[in-house]
C-alpha cells in the first residue's frame, strides 16, 4: 500500500542519481469507454452511451498533460500506451491531435514504441492505416478466444472472424508489430479447446502474445456470479501444454503472461516491470515519477469517473487533478520486487539500486531466504525466479513486504 513518506529506515545508496532523469519515462493514456462492459473486467471502463466518445476528452487529456509538465522538465518519453476501455473507439484524427500536442510539449523519442489497444469488433475497414499515419506503430488486439461459445460467455462483442479480419487490416496497413491478448481456463474450457485457441493465435503470426488465466476479480459480474471454471490441476495442465506450443513456434516467455518473438518484447510493459517512471493521463490513470531518491518517488492517481475527471480539469478546481503521495522508502524493496519478480530473467542488482536509491544489501537476507526455499536463483547480473518461484509467485513477492 502506498503512503506518505516517513523517515527512511532503509539505507540510502550514496551514488544514486538525485533526480529522475536517469530513470526511463513512459506515458500511459487511459481511454475509458467500451461498447459493453465484459463480466470479467475490473478495469476502469464505462459503457459508451453515444455513437462515439466525446471529442472533449482529447482536450481534457491535453490539459492533463499540461498540469504534469512542471514535474517533467528535461525528461524524454520513450514509450506511449493507449489503454482502456477501448481506445479504438476514438478516430485516428483524435490520436494524431493528441500525439502532436505531446510532441509540441515534450521530447518524444524518435524510436518511441506507441501502442494502441483495439477491440476486433470496433475496427472499420481501412482504419488501421489512419492509426498508422497518426503515429501508432504497435497494436494490441483483444482476441481473448476464437471459440464462439467462449466469446459469448466472456461477453465479447466480436467474433473470431472479426479478429482474423483485424489482423488482415493490420498487415494491409504495414503494422506487423502487434500483440494478441488470449485467455485460458475459461468457463468449461478443456485442454483441446485451449490448444485450439493457441494454435489459431500462432497461425496468425503476431509478434507478441499475452496469454493469461481468467481470474474472478472483486467487483465484477463473474465474481458475484462465478461461472464454472476448470479446477486448479486442469488450469495448470492447460497452461503448461499451451506454453510448450508457444515455445515451439518461437514465442519466448519473458514475463508471467507475456510471450514474444525475437526483438518484440513490449518495451512499455518492461518499463513498468523494472520500476521505471510513467506519466498517467486520463480518467483513473496512475503514474509514478522519480523526483529524488530514495524518498521522493511520487505515485499519482486521476479521478476514475470520466465526467468528474473532465469537470475538475475544466474548472481548474485541482491543478494537479487527482491524488499524489510519496512512497515510503521502507516500502521500496517490495514495490520494486512486486514487478521485477514477474520477469523470467529477473532483475539486475544495479537496476534495484538506480531505481530506488537504496543499497542492495537491504535485500540480501530475504534473497538468501528465497534461495534456500528454492524460489530464487543467482544470475550473472542479479537474481531471477526459479520454475518453482514462478509457480508460487504470490508467496515469493509477499516475502519482500516491509
Amino acid at each position: 500500500m502506498n503512503r506518505a513518506a516517513a523517515p527512511a529506515e532503509a539505507e540510502p545508496l550514496a551514488s544514486a542519481p538525485a533526480q529522475g532523469s536517469a530513470v526511463p519515462l513512459a506515458l500511459y493514456v487511459h481511454m475509458p469507454w467500451c461498447v459493453r462492459k465484459c463480466p470479467y473486467c475490473d478495469f476502469n471502463s464505462h459503457q459508451l452511451k453515444s455513437a462515439a466518445p466525446p471529442g472533449s476528452y482529447i482536450d481534457a487529456l491535453i490539459h492533463d498533460l499540461d498540469t504534469e509538465l512542471p514535474w517533467l522538465a528535461g525528461r524524454k518519453i520513450e514509450t506511449v500506451f493507449f489503454g482502456g476501455g477501448t481506445p479504438s473507439l476514438f478516430a485516428p484524427e483524435e490520436f494524431a491531435r493528441l500525439l502532436e500536442a505531446l510532441r509540441q510539449r515534450m521530447d518524444l523519442d524518435d524510436d518511441a514504441e506507441i501502442t494502441m489497444e483495439a477491440n476486433p469488433g470496433t475496427i472499420e475497414r481501412g482504419r488501421f492505416a489512419g492509426y498508422r499515419d497518426a503515429g501508432i506503430n504497435r497494436v494490441s488486439l483483444g482476441a481473448q478466444s476464437f471459440a464462439p461459445r467462449a466469446l459469448q460467455r466472456l461477453g465479447r462483442i466480436h467474433t473470431a472472424e472479426d479478429t482474423h479480419r483485424a489482423v488482415e487490416e493490420l498487415r494491409a496497413a504495414g503494422i506487423r508489430n502487434f500483440n494478441l491478448d488470449l485467455m485460458f481456463a475459461l468457463p468449461e474450457q478443456d485442454l483441446d479447446e485451449a490448444l485450439a485457441d493457441v494454435r489459431t493465435a500462432t497461425a496468425l503470426e503476431p509478434a507478441h502474445i499475452s496469454y493469461y488465466q481468467l481470474t474472478l476479480e472483486p467487483g465484477t459480474v463473474f465474481h458475484t456470479r462465478p461461472p464454472p471454471l476448470p479446477d486448479e490441476d486442469a488450469a495448470w495442465a492447460i497452461q503448461t501444454e499451451c506454453q510448450q506450443h508457444l515455445a515451439a513456434h518461437g514465442f519466448v516467455q519473458y514475463e508471467v503472461s507475456a510471450y514474444a518473438q525475437a526483438g518484440a518484447r513490449c518495451r512499455h510493459n518492461l518499463n513498468y516491470w523494472l520500476f521505471g517512471d510513467y506519466v498517467g493521463l486520463g480518467a483513473g490513470a496512475h503514474g509514478k515519477l522519480t523526483l529524488g531518491l530514495p524518498d521522493r518517488i511520487l505515485r499519482t492517481a486521476k479521478p476514475k469517473q470520466p465526467r468528474d475527471y473532465q469537470e475538475r480539469l475544466a474548472a481548474s478546481l485541482d491543478s494537479k487533478c487527482g491524488e499524489r503521495e510519496f512512497i515510503a522508502a521502507a516500502d521500496l524493496p517490495f514495490e520494486f520486487m512486486l514487478n521485477a519478480l514477474r520477469l523470467n530473467d529477473g532483475f539486475a542488482l544495479s537496476d534495484f539500486e538506480h531505481r530506488t536509491g537504496l543499497s542492495v544489501s537491504l535485500l540480501e537476507p530475504k534473497l538468501r531466504q528465497a534461495d534456500d526455499r528454492g524460489l530464487l536463483e543467482v544470475t550473472a547480473r542479479g537474481w531471477r525466479p526459479t520454475e518453482l518461484g514462478r509457480r508460487f509467485l504470490n508467496d515469493l513477492q509477499g516475502s519482500f513486504l516491509a
